[in-house]
């Protein structure tokens, strides 16, 4: 059964690291004109603002500019010309900081992820080459392909907030589990940092 959407102050009341944390178990929803897709977060990287992997760790951009709004702002971005990545905004007003959410383990509307993710893959695949059903722990695992198969979209959600838009969250479904520490994925500066937060043996956990 769908809970209620995490109010704002639930992103005010942590900083960036902890949110990071406490990110993991929630669900996340996209209520599209196609249907209603979701999944719950089981693997987490944060970005703080004097971290050099961080996009607000230069100057304050364009691209960037979400990520200065509230805490609970939707930051979308795009990377290598092709790949869009959902990051919820963290720490107070005016400070770039936020939250990559890296993998989702499926919950809803399984049909429709799988129709996008194919969709979106038969574009590079030749019209004789037969399209294989993507496998329930690959649809979200990695965050590249969970914004594809929730049909998130840097031109429709970036700069919007997670009660106040087409995408939310709401509470943990499950508490009861160990939460793994270690550096992030495919970067390489600030790649020391013990950043990035996961399930422990949660099977739609990106590889890495």
């Amino acid at each position: 059964m769908q809970g209620s959407k995490l109010p704002l102050s639930f992103y005010h009341s942590h900083d960036t690291l902890s949110l990071a944390r406490n990110l993991l178990g929630c669900e996340l929803f996209h209520d599209s004109p196609e249907g209603i897709t979701s999944g719950i977060i089981v693997e987490t990287e944060a970005y703080l603002r004097d971290d050099p992997a961080c996009h607000a760790f230069n100057r304050r951009t364009a691209r960037t500019e979400p990520m200065y709004g509230e805490p609970g702002t939707i930051y979308v971005y795009l990377i290598y010309g092709m790949y869009q990545c959902f990051n919820v905004v963290s720490n107070k007003a005016g400070i770039g900081e936020a939250v990559l959410i890296r993998a989702l383990q499926p919950t809803g509307g399984l049909d429709l992820m799988q129709y996008r993710r194919q969709v979106i893959r038969a574009k590079a695949a030749t019209p004789a080459k037969p399209r294989k059903e993507i496998a329930l722990r690959e649809l979200c695992r990695g965050p590249g392909k969970l914004v594809k198969a929730m049909g998130i979209d840097r031109a429709i959600h970036n700069n919007l907030t997670l009660t106040d838009s087409p995408l939310y969250l709401t509470a943990p479904l499950f508490t009861s589990f160990d939460v793994m520490v270690t550096t992030r994925i495919g970067i390489n500066v600030g790649a020391d940092l013990p950043y990035r937060f996961f399930v422990k043996n949660n099977p739609f956990v990106s590889r890495g």
